[in-house]
Formats: structure tokens, C-alpha cells, sequence
């Protein structure tokens, strides 16, 4: 009983208005009704004071028609103006309403999408964010993932014992004058760093994860996988993933132009990302946000040198698959926003 007088005091309060969820409010007469009647009233009083007390001469039958005529359009076409313009103005006013409403729904959705953006909880992003997670984990623990798979593992172990006499006999002297390990590890299979460039599909993708620590132990490859995974988490906070992207496919030669050093106009093609939201998405990003525009010019120049190494040895086929990997369409979208290709 106590509950009764506070439950029923909200219902009595004014809503507030939610936007695309408030519906106009019908009223009844306004003051623009109101005013029409006044006047509509006022003049087809004086009509009648005039027609009633004004004399009237004596009208010959031919002319009385047109006289009659005449007397109704005097009395109801000021009414009708009236009337006009009452609907005019009411018509206006519920413009201004409904334009109103559609701003505070623009404002709404907006906030909403800020808060969404805010708030997203990193456990409840989609696969693509938790495959990009998985990634970071078995880059920091690249040793430790050696044994996770253990055909990989016996077949790398299969192969250590032959190089090492060799290196030791042939290079003994080049490492006494400071060469590193990574001088003389054999460079990347084409194959290999393109199924990199991609990332693993799943977290079963053994292929995949093979491939990606091949890169890892590459020192140029390294740290292109490295840039092109940190762009790739920063897009995915806005909603932006590469696997929904649908670029135009540039030929192989263009590709090589950009390889030797083509700028400008003749590889735009390679801008192929015509995904308005995405482009708008990144454009504000990289306006704003300070370390996201940091981390995609990183990506582009590691991109740029990689690419033209990569080039030199890669066949059209290779080329191909390589531009459609998710590094390649990052590439793609961020080149357009950096005017790259214009």
C-alpha cells in the first residue's frame, strides 16, 4: 500500500523525449486555429452588418444572377484565404517539430555509438579480434608454440642436424667479425610470408601459425607482421575488419609499379577499397586520434620496403595472392585515407 503514491507520482511527470521514439503529439485547436476562427468570424459578421443594413437598389432580373455570385465570392473568399494561410502555418510548425525529432535522433544514435565504442568489452569482440589476440600470444611466445605441433616439430628438428656442420665450417670466420644468426638464415619462402601477411584462420590453423613464425624469425618480415597487427586491433575497435572489405583487384603490373616506386595516379587502382563507412571510419580516426596515425604511417613505409623486396623475386601468381591478404587490404584502405594513391 506504502508503494501505491511513489509508483504512480512518475507516471504523472512529464516524458522526456527520446527522439526517433517520440511520436509528435496530436493537439487539438492551436492558436493558429484560433486566430483563423476569430477572423473568419469577425469578417463574415461585418459581410453580414453590410448586406443586412446597406440599401439595396432594385436589381433588373438579368444582372441579379452575377449580383448574387458576386455577393458570395465578397463574403467566403476571404474566409477561404484565411483558412489557407491557417494551414500554411500549421503545416510549418509541424516541419520545425519533425525536424527537431530528427535531430535529436541523429544526436541519439550518435551517442550511442560513442558509448558503444567506449565500452566495448574486448571478451565479447567478434573471431576476427580473438584470432588477432591468439597472434599477439604466439609472437611473444614463438619458442613455446614450436612445440605445440609436434609434426612441425620433428620435421625442424630433422633438418637441424644437416646445416650445421656446414655453417660452422663455411661461415666460422663471418661470424667471428659479428655477423648475427639472422644473416645467415635463409630468407622467407615467397609462399610462406604470403600466408603470413594473412594470419592464421583459426586457432587450428597449423599452416597458417607455421608461417607466421616463419615471418616472426625474418627481421624485415618481422616487423611488417608486427605494424600490420597493430593496425589491424586499432581498426577492429571502430568495427573495421579486413574480412568484410571487398576491394577492386589491380593487375600484377600495377603492383610492380608501386614496387618501383610508383606514386600517384598511376596506381590508383590499388586504392580498390570502396567501402564508404570503413574510409569515413579510418579518415576520422587518423584526423583524430594521434597514436592510431602513428601506427598506420609505421605500417605503410614497413609495407612499402617489404613490398619492393618481395617484388624482385615474386611471381604475378604470388602478387596476386599476396594483395589478397588481410595486410594487403589494410594497405589498401589506409593508402586511400593517406593519399597514397591520389
Amino acid at each position: 500500500m506504502a508503494d501505491k503514491p511513489t509508483s504512480a507520482k512518475p507516471t504523472q511527470a512529464k516524458p522526456t523525449p527520446l527522439g526517433i521514439y517520440d511520436r509528435p503529439q496530436k493537439d487539438g485547436i492551436s492558436g493558429i486555429e484560433v486566430i483563423a476562427i476569430a477572423l473568419s468570424a469577425l469578417w463574415l459578421l461585418g459581410a453580414a452588418i453590410f448586406f443586412v443594413f446597406l440599401p439595396s437598389d432594385a436589381a433588373t432580373s438579368d444582372t441579379g444572377g452575377l449580383r448574387f455570385l458576386m455577393t458570395m465570392l465578397a463574403i467566403f473568399m476571404p474566409v477561404a484565404m484565411i483558412w489557407v494561410a491557417a494551414t500554411a502555418a500549421r503545416a510549418s510548425r509541424v516541419m520545425r517539430e519533425e525536424s527537431q525529432r530528427l535531430q535529436a535522433a541523429i544526436d541519439a544514435i550518435r551517442q550511442a555509438y560513442i558509448a558503444q565504442s567506449q565500452g566495448r568489452d574486448l571478451g565479447a569482440e567478434p573471431s576476427v579480434s580473438r584470432k588477432l589476440d591468439e597472434i599477439a600470444a604466439a609472437a611473444r611466445k614463438t619458442e613455446t608454440a614450436l612445440a605445440t605441433f609436434s609434426t612441425r616439430r620433428e620435421a625442424e628438428e630433422a633438418q637441424r642436424p644437416a646445416p650445421t656442420p656446414k655453417v660452422a665450417a663455411d661461415d666460422q670466420p663471418a661470424l667471428a667479425l659479428g655477423t648475427t644468426a639472422e644473416d645467415i638464415t635463409p630468407p622467407l619462402p615467397n609462399g610462406d610470408f604470403v600466408r603470413a601477411m594473412n594470419f592464421p584462420e583459426t586457432a587450428e590453423d597449423e599452416a597458417g601459425f607455421a608461417a607466421l613464425r616463419l615471418a616472426l624469425k625474418d627481421r624485415t618480415a618481422s616487423q611488417l607482421v608486427q605494424a600490420a597487427q597493430d593496425v589491424l586491433t586499432l581498426l577492429s575497435q571502430d568495427g573495421i575488419y579486413m574480412d568484410d572489405l571487398r576491394p577492386d583487384r589491380a593487375r600484377p603490373e600495377v603492383w610492380r609499379q608501386f614496387a618501383a616506386g610508383g606514386r600517384g595516379r598511376e596506381i590508383a587502382a590499388l586504392g580498390g577499397v570502396r567501402d564508404r563507412s570503413s574510409l569515413a571510419l579510418t579518415a576520422g580516426r587518423m584526423k583524430q586520434d594521434p597514436i592510431f596515425r602513428d601506427a598506420a604511417h609505421h605500417f605503410l613505409r614497413r609495407f612499402d620496403k617489404q613490398f619492393a623486396e618481395f617484388a624482385q623475386n615474386a611471381t604475378d601468381s604470388e602478387i596476386s595472392a599476396l594483395a589478397d591478404t588481410r595486410t594487403a587490404r589494410a594497405f589498401m584502405l589506409l593508402g586511400r585515407v593517406a593519399g597514397t594513391f591520389d
